[in-house]
């Protein structure tokens, strides 16, 4: 595990002529390689030797780490809970390394990379939130190493996936065209999900294009890597694929909450539904005018997160 390169100050220069995003204080970058030498990136906030809960939060199919950053600072500064909060960009997300070959851009091997950071970390039992693809691979960790779960937070992610949703995603991911300025990405972004982000105003807009590209060189690129819309190449999306109930069930003796955006056409209401008659005790949280996925970043939903994640320790302390 290395601590973040500081060879950051050239790009950083070049930026400035095409409005950088503003510094992101609060977090430390982690490199940890992989199995295959491939570095992924991690950050790290708060104190890690909290003796609170600590949380991992898991992002998105062409989402980074960044998605997390409210979030993260909050629970990592909570006056009366400050916790170890971590937040790991996939590979080929974020500061992570691009994989050669896309092919790895798989729900294996990302779970093989999670389970590897993990153990990197020395990452005591924790309460993992995961939106959309970062919930599958909490369902799939749940499964395979069950210890690792205090407590578990799906966003809008559940065993049964709506091909809808993905029809959409395969629409956009790796193709979205190129802007000059993050300006112009917020509104290439207000065209593509306005309809799913009803109440998103300029300056949210502007957030989300800084968090869907970066600087290299002096322009625009996506803060994914493209070759990630071969992950659902190849794909029938004229049917749902294959349901996760197995792996939902793997979440069975920790606190679940799920939270759905009303707009959402990867969750349904029906799918929540299903996952409460399984398990009455979920704590389900519904988003008005927010679709897949919810941000996660409005004080209410925080402070509702940040109940659970007390709720979860409590648990814990039952247990033992």
């Amino acid at each position: 595990m290395l601590p973040a390169d500081t060879d950051r100050g050239h790009e950083s220069l070049t930026a400035k002529a095409i409005e950088a995003p503003p510094e992101e204080p609060g977090y430390t970058s982690l490199y940890i390689s992989g199995d295959d030498g491939l570095r992924l990136h991690v950050r790290s906030y708060g104190n890690r030797g909290a003796s609170n809960l600590p949380v991992v939060c898991l992002h998105g199919l062409s989402r980074t780490s960044a998605d997390f950053h409210a979030l993260a600072i909050a629970l990592a500064k909570n006056p009366t809970e400050p916790r170890w909060v971590v937040t790991i960009d996939s590979r080929g997300r974020g500061d992570s390394d691009f994989d050669r070959n896309p092919d790895n851009y798989t729900l294996p091997v990302e779970l093989s990379d999670l389970r590897g950071v993990l153990i990197a970390l020395d990452m005591p039992p924790a309460v993992f939130i995961g939106t959309s693809r970062g919930g599958l691979l909490t369902m799939m960790l749940a499964a395979a190493r069950p210890t690792a779960i205090a407590g578990a937070v799906l966003n809008d992610i559940g065993p049964v996936i709506e091909a809808e949703g993905l029809r959409r995603l395969q629409s956009y991911v790796g193709k979205l065209p190129t802007p000059r300025d993050y300006q112009e990405g917020g509104n290439i972004l207000r065209g593509q999900f306005a309809e799913q982000f009803p109440r998103l105003g300029d300056s949210d807009w502007l957030a989300f294009a800084r968090r869907t590209w970066k600087s290299r060189n002096g322009r625009l690129v996506l803060s994914y890597d493209p070759k990630l819309a071969r992950t659902l190449e190849g794909t029938d999306l004229t049917q749902a694929p294959p349901p996760m109930w197995n792996q939902f069930e793997a979440l069975a003796r920790v606190p679940l909450m799920v939270i759905r955006g009303a707009n959402s056409d990867i969750l349904s209401s029906a799918t929540v539904t299903a996952m409460r008659e399984r398990r009455t005790d979920i704590d389900v949280v519904n988003v008005p005018d927010q679709g897949h996925a919810p941000l996660l970043a409005e004080p209410d939903l925080i402070h509702r997160i940040a109940n659970f994640i007390v709720f979860c320790e409590i648990s814990v302390r039952q247990h033992h």
